[in-house]
């Protein structure tokens, strides 16, 4: 005689799928119940009022804002003078610490007195401590590197 090919795992997987289809013809026979007692189911509808916030009343139409689609500027705006001036990459500070023989100081920006790290490949020319110098900022690996170091 032949040994049963049903196993205990297969039983058991089977009364779970049992379970599941029951539990979720469940559901649908609550969710009708519950859409024949308060009339419309589904998802409430939610509006955004005026300050971006969501709200479950509609928006009233009389502060509606009329919007000219002749006055709405796609593009890029022209750059002014002050605008290229705040973009010249080339600042200027004066040399806090550097050591020759590890070849990386520090230079403290004249604006805003922050220091930037500064490494011998990035200069121009030699440097020494308290000299005066003009660089460029460049994204490293711990923050900003001053680059293309040259005295004034």
């Amino acid at each position: 005689m032949a040994k049963s090919q049903q196993t205990f795992n297969k039983s058991e997987k089977e009364k779970k799928r049992l379970k599941k289809r029951e539990d979720k013809r469940k559901k649908m026979e609550a969710r009708k119940s519950n859409k024949d007692e308060h009339g419309t189911g589904g998802i409430p509808i939610a509006y955004v009022d005026y300050n971006g916030n969501l709200t479950d009343t509609p928006p009233d139409p009389t502060m509606k804002v009329k919007v000219d689609a002749e006055s709405i500027e796609i593009g890029i705006p022209k750059q002014t003078a002050e605008d290229k001036e705040a973009l010249n990459p080339v600042r200027e500070g004066k040399v806090s610490f550097f050591d020759g023989s590890k070849g990386f100081g520090f230079i403290i920006d004249n604006v805003n007195q922050e220091k930037y790290f500064t490494h011998v490949s990035g200069h121009l020319d030699s440097i020494a401590e308290n000299d005066k110098v003009s660089y460029e900022l460049e994204k490293g690996m711990k923050g900003m590197n001053a680059v293309r170091v040259k005295k004034i």
